[in-house]
C-alpha cells in the first residue's frame, strides 16, 4: 500500500472513530444525573422558571435532534456556545487549548530524550539495571497522577518552598509569562510520561538487539555506543516513535487530572468544569477537539512509523 494510500484510509478510518466518539460523549452527558438547569437557573428557581430555562437551552428537545443540530454547525466550524455564561466553545479552545499543548510539548520535551536513554540502557545492559528500571516504571505506573502530585507539593512547595502549589496566572496572560507554575504539571507529567514510555522503549531495543542484523554487528567487534547510535537505535526508530505516540495518547487523561490538581489553566480544567456544571455544549466541544488531536499524533506517529519502517528496510 502506497504512503497516499495509507494516510487516506487512516484519515477516513479517524473521521469515522471521531463521531462515534463525539455521539457516545452526547449520550454520556445526556444519561448523567442532572443538568445544567440548576447551573443557569439557581437552586433556588421554582419549577415554571426551571422549565423556562430548559425549554431557552434546548433540552427540553430530544437528545437525538440536539445532537444532530450540533453536529451540523461541528461540520461549520460552529461548536455552539456553552449553557454557563454562554461563551462560544470555539472561543475557549482558543485560549486553553494551547496552554494544554504547550504542557504537552514540555513533557514530551522532558520525557522522550530520557525515555530513549533508559530503554536503551535497560534493553541493552540486561540483569540489575534492567530489573531496577523496569520495576521502578511499574511503580510509578501504578500511582495515580492526583497521588503523585500531591507527593510533589508536599515536598517541593510545602517542604522546600521552592514551587508555587498551584499554577496561578496573570489575567490575559499566558503560562510563559510565570515559568515556576509550569514545573510541578510538567514533572508530573513527565513522571507518568517516562513509566509508560521506558517499557514500552525498552522492549523496542530489546527485540532490535536480539535481530540477526544486531547480532552480526556484534561478532563484527560493534559494541557498547557504536553499536547503540549505528545499529540499533536505525532498527528500533519505528517501534520508538510507536511508543513516544502511545504515551502520548496516555498523557491526554493524564493532563485533564494534572490540570485540576494544579488548576492550570488548560482545556482539561474546562472540561471538568464543564462536565460538573453539565454543560453539554462545552463538554461535547472540548471532547471532540481532544479526540480530534489525539487521532492527529496517532496519525503522524503510524506515517512517521512507516517512513521509518521503509527506511530501515532499504537500508537492510
Amino acid at each position: 500500500m502506497s504512503l497516499l494510500a495509507f494516510v487516506v484510509r487512516r484519515l477516513a478510518g479517524a473521521a469515522v472513530l471521531l463521531v462515534l466518539l463525539s455521539a457516545a460523549v452526547f449520550a454520556a452527558t445526556a444519561v448523567l444525573p442532572g443538568d445544567a438547569v440548576s447551573a443557569v437557573a439557581g437552586v433556588d428557581a421554582s419549577e415554571a422558571q426551571r422549565a423556562a430555562v430548559r425549554a431557552e437551552l434546548g433540552l427540553d428537545r430530544p437528545a437525538a435532534e440536539r445532537y444532530a443540530d450540533w453536529a451540523a454547525g461541528a461540520v461549520r466550524g460552529d461548536l455552539g456556545r456553552g449553557f454557563v455564561g454562554e461563551r462560544p466553545v470555539t472561543d475557549v479552545l482558543a485560549t486553553r487549548l494551547p496552554n494544554s499543548l504547550l504542557l504537552a510539548g514540555l513533557t514530551l520535551a522532558v520525557t522522550a530524550p530520557l525515555a530513549v536513554l533508559l530503554g536503551l540502557w535497560t534493553g541493552l545492559r540486561g540483569g540489575g539495571a534492567d530489573r531496577l528500571v523496569s520495576t521502578s516504571a511499574q511503580i510509578l505506573a501504578a500511582v495515580p497522577e492526583f497521588v503523585l502530585a500531591a507527593l510533589l507539593v508536599a515536598v517541593l512547595a510545602v517542604w522546600l518552598e521552592v514551587l508555587p502549589r498551584v499554577s496561578v496566572i496573570p489575567l490575559g496572560g499566558t503560562p510563559l509569562d510565570v515559568p515556576r507554575a509550569l514545573v510541578l504539571p510538567v514533572l508530573t507529567l513527565s513522571a507518568v510520561g517516562l513509566a509508560v514510555a521506558t517499557r514500552l522503549l525498552r522492549v523496542s531495543v530489546s527485540d532490535a538487539a536480539a535481530t540477526p542484523y544486531c547480532e552480526a554487528a556484534r561478532l563484527n567487534g560493534v559494541r557498547g555506543v557504536r553499536l547503540a547510535v549505528r545499529h540499533i537505535l536505525p532498527n528500533a526508530a519505528g517501534p520508538a516513535v510507536q511508543a513516544l505516540t502511545l504515551t502520548t495518547g496516555a498523557l491526554v487523561g493524564s493532563a485533564v487530572v494534572v490540570e485540576n490538581v494544579f488548576d492550570y489553566p488548560g482545556i482539561g480544567r474546562e472540561l471538568q468544569l464543564a462536565v460538573a456544571a453539565r454543560d453539554i455544549p462545552m463538554v461535547q466541544g472540548i471532547a471532540t477537539a481532544l479526540v480530534a488531536v489525539l487521532l492527529a499524533v496517532l496519525l503522524l506517529g503510524d506515517i512517521c512509523a512507516r517512513l521509518l519502517g521503509a527506511g530501515e528496510g532499504h537500508r537492510r
